[in-house]
């Protein structure tokens, strides 16, 4: 492994972190001020900069000869990739600011506790080696991403059809990337020289589309001052995609086909036939066999098209993508942004990897957007996820009807006393006095509470503490919000908790 970097001009700090560090059997190389780290890299980077590179740096932010926040931007220049840790006795918001928007892995204020730092350091070593593997894969990552069974026979589908100029019907949900494919089925086929046009048939309005498809002359209709070339003669020896098919108007249907069928069209409101040596790649998200029964979408239209057909499956089938995907989408979000790309912890992919994803690829492209832009740290966290990634579970796993009250268990008193933990007031009886313990009417959903534990614990969970704590306080905050219409100071005092309490739970449980 390669050492970890600390530079700090203090020698007792070096000291400490070096022998903590070794104990721990992670390497170091120590430094005195930034002149001396960026004279090593740059040595580094002209032997042999796998070996000799820094796994991590860990840096002071004042330090004579230069500054920590300096020293970041420099090294972020020439390793983006590198988790840097910076330490400071100055524990001011505008270093931390400016340590995270320098693209820091973490902020750590002197003086430390040891454990906590090294526990610190071996994350970002964790993180770096992981993405150190996901950069791997990215270099070697297709114009499409996907490892998934049902993608990979899409893979080789397109494959397959690369010497062909047969028309392609696209099915599959919203967001799911089918124009994607409809451009990788244009690049890999005799046409790839040509253009490349898209239209989707669903967003133009019906009196205007008939125009975008196939041109038309100079006063065919108030407003036409000069003839206009459709997006059929656009795509002349190319690839003409036509996305939402299904949405298209039925008389329009009819021109289509008549396209399709004899390579021939003629411009709105004109009389010379224009001749279409054009490539016809149609996509819909609905199911057209349906739409035909309906008596919505021609028939023979339906067949003219349907010569091959390429189904892409949603997100949700190829779940195995989401961290690849998510990757990509990170680095392609910073790119465009001008900023340093985030990372995402492994808790926080697995959240997102058992999200139902009902927008397909294109929600989790937006989502890395969000992320991208609203995460506080440049690791994402669980609770950095948007609210749409945690919303669904409440909906998803509702609380279970109330159970019938179960018979009063028969222990005696002392042995009920013993398993609460403390003395319970007894009745004339000698029996606990149960309603005085658990309040009349809380049974229903304490009963719930109790069958729903029982579930998770059924299905062998080993963090259904944890998932049920949450749900539980997220219900509870949601429920004093909304009696206090959304006053967070009003609702901590209804819940007898601080004011900074409940707006750390909600940033923690992601009720934003």
């Amino acid at each position: 492994m390669k050492p970890i970097w600390i530079v700090d001009d203090d020698q007792s700090i070096r000291f400490v972190l070096e022998k903590a560090l070794l104990r721990e059997d992670l390497p170091t190389r120590s430094f005195t001020n930034p002149r001396e780290v960026l004279a090593a890299l740059e040595e580094a980077q002209d032997d042999d900069p796998d070996s000799q590179g820094p796994q991590v740096l860990v840096s002071d932010i004042r330090m004579p000869g230069g500054s920590g926040l300096d020293l970041l931007e420099k090294v972020k220049e020439k390793l983006p990739g590198l988790p840097v840790i910076i330490m400071t006795a100055f524990s001011d918001l505008d270093s931390a600011v400016s340590a995270f928007q320098g693209g820091a892995f973490e902020y750590l204020p002197k003086p430390f506790d040891l454990p906590k730092a090294v526990e610190l350091i071996r994350r970002a070593v964790e993180e770096s080696q992981r993405e150190e593997v996901a950069e791997e894969r990215m270099a070697a990552a297709p114009e499409m991403l996907g490892q998934a069974p049902a993608m990979q026979d899409v893979f080789r589908a397109i494959g397959r059809l690369s010497q062909s100029n047969v028309t392609v019907m696209i099915t599959g949900e919203s967001g799911s990337g089918k124009e994607l494919v409809a451009r990788a089925l244009h690049k890999h086929s005799p046409r790839a020289n040509g253009p490349f046009v898209a239209i989707n048939t669903a967003a133009i309005p019906k009196d205007l589309l008939e125009s975008e498809l196939f041109g038309h002359e100079r006063g065919a209709f108030t407003g036409a001052q000069t003839m206009r070339r459709g997006r059929f003669e656009q795509a002349e020896g190319g690839t003409l995609f036509l996305d939402e098919i299904g949405d298209m108007p039925f008389d329009l249907q009819t021109r289509l086909l008549r396209v399709l069928s004899d390579g021939h069209f003629y411009r709105v409101g004109g009389h010379n036939a224009v001749k279409a040596n054009v490539r016809v790649i149609a996509a819909t998200h609905q199911d057209l066999e349906q739409r035909v029964k309906d008596g919505v979408f021609r028939e023979d239209l339906f067949h003219r098209l349907n010569v091959i057909r390429l189904r892409l499956p949603a997100l949700r089938e190829r779940r195995e993508d989401v961290p690849m995907l998510t990757r990509h989408f990170l680095q392609q979000s910073a790119k465009q942004l001008g900023v340093e790309p985030k990372r995402i912890a492994d808790a926080a992919l697995a959240r997102l990897s058992g999200f139902g994803f009902p927008g397909n690829v294109r929600q989790l492209e937006n989502i890395c957007h969000w992320l991208t832009v609203m995460a506080p740290a440049q690791v994402i966290e669980p609770k950095d996820l948007p609210p749409e990634v945690w919303g669904t579970e409440f909906q998803a796993q509702p609380a279970p009807p109330p159970m019938p009250a179960a018979p009063a268990p028969s222990l005696p008193a002392p042995a009920l006393a013993e398993v609460a933990g403390s003395p319970m007031p007894a009745g004339e009886a000698g029996m606990p006095l149960v309603a005085d313990a658990v309040p009349a009417g809380s049974r229903g959903w304490e009963q719930g509470l109790e069958a729903e534990a029982l579930a998770l614990l059924g299905e062998g969970r080993h963090d259904v503490w944890d998932e049920l704590s949450r749900r539980f306080e997220s219900r509870l905050i949601l429920t004093a919000l909304a009696s206090t219409r959304g006053r967070r100071i009003e609702a901590a005092q209804k819940l007898g908790i601080g004011r900074n309490t409940i707006t750390r739970k909600i940033q923690e449980l992601g009720l934003e």
